[in-house]
């Protein structure tokens, strides 16, 4: 105790000249103000003129002058520009989640929604956005790539259609022309569904329409489109005055899987940032989903150019659908997955789970 009074009173002269034959802890400039205490030398005189709570002070003083430890960086790639389905990742940075873990979280933005993926995989972000589809397929091309975490669990993926177009079942789009926006997964995805009502794709004409899922079904250039989120593009024909009808891919013989997950690089599976990010996440979340609105205002207050009516009604359907543990990992669906993409012919072989995901323990 002495070392340590005497180490944060003397000046930083002294302090320069023993540090040649002692090692001493670090102190704080504001410690210049002590250094009339320096003459005292380190002999016992210098504590018995100081009283009790002159002691106690000085300790304090210490403390609170010694440099906060630096929050260990962490970056994420979002899979798209900033929405509600990354409310959790906003609030939690917004609101010290983060940084109560001893991290300093940036979020970025992708430039072409393709990149995430490839990006955590060549180890230029810690964490991307993802879906659990591609990595299946990403894993089967070579990428360094394991899933850490979920943000979204169920699917969030639809076919839809125009209310007003007459389709109220999926037998009905024999000859009719369907948009898709990303070709392989989505292809499987729709054959399934199109089985169960007897046809094929041998049945429909698609049509890539990039990702203007809502603007072709306006425009009448589809007649349904695939990959349509049931909490965003259903809201986007609302807002045009039109309304739209979903099909659920998990309702018509598609397995379940987690719509939107994080992908590390397969060297930072144990990365010992991850648990923290993760408890952070999970505590945003509980907090977020316990009091929607005042989330809701820090979410657009972070992102004001969110700030509108799409996003806002888009915001109610999303945060029930936000995984309350990111951490989790459920083993059966992605066994289940993996069969489903060998079945369509998407991957050679089925995938064990470790070649795709790892649990990341939070204690």
């Amino acid at each position: 105790m002495k070392n340590f009074l005497f180490n944060c009173v003397i000046s930083s002269e002294a302090r320069q000249s023993l540090a040649q034959s002692r090692d001493l802890p670090p102190c704080s400039k504001r410690s210049l103000r002590f250094s009339r205490f320096a003459a005292f030398g380190r002999d016992d005189t210098f504590f018995r003129v100081l009283r009790p709570h002159t002691i106690a002070a000085l300790i304090l003083f210490c403390l609170l002058a010694a440099p906060a430890q630096a929050a260990d960086k962490l970056t994420v790639m979002l899979d798209w520009f900033v929405n509600p389905n990354h409310a959790a990742l906003v609030y939690a940075r917004e609101q010290g989640f983060f940084k109560e873990e001893g991290l300093d979280v940036t979020l970025q933005q992708p430039g072409d929604p393709n990149d995430p993926p490839k990006l955590a995989a060549a180890g230029s972000v810690d964490l991307a956005v993802s879906y659990q589809p591609q990595l299946h397929l990403q894993v089967a091309e070579g990428l360094p790539l394991r899933r850490v975490g979920v943000l979204v669990e169920q699917p969030l993926n639809t076919v839809m259609v125009l209310a007003d177009s007459g389709i109220t079942d999926l037998k009905q789009l024999k000859g009719k022309k369907i948009g898709f926006s990303v070709g392989g997964v989505e292809d499987a995805l729709l054959e399934t569904m199109l089985s169960g009502a007897g046809l094929s794709l041998k049945d429909v004409t698609l049509v890539n329409v990039n990702f203007s899922l809502s603007a072709a079904l306006l425009a009448g250039q589809v007649d349904a489109v695939i990959g349509a989120y049931r909490n965003f593009e259903a809201h986007q024909l609302e807002l045009k005055g039109k309304a739209g009808r979903y099909f659920a891919v998990e309702g018509y013989g598609v397995p379940l899987y987690d719509e939107l997950i994080f992908v590390t690089n397969t060297k930072n599976v144990a990365d010992a940032r991850l648990p923290r990010f993760f408890r952070a996440l999970n505590k945003a979340t509980a907090a977020l989903k316990q009091d929607n609105t005042a989330a809701r205002a820090v979410f657009f207050a972070a992102y004001p150019e969110t700030k509108d009516e799409l996003n806002a009604r888009a915001w109610a359907d999303t945060v029930p659908l936000l995984a309350s543990d990111t951490a989790a990992l459920d083993t059966a669906r992605y066994e289940a997955f993996s069969a489903f993409m060998r079945q369509r012919g998407l991957v050679k072989s089925e995938q064990p789970v470790s070649a795709l995901a790892v649990k990341v323990p939070l204690r």
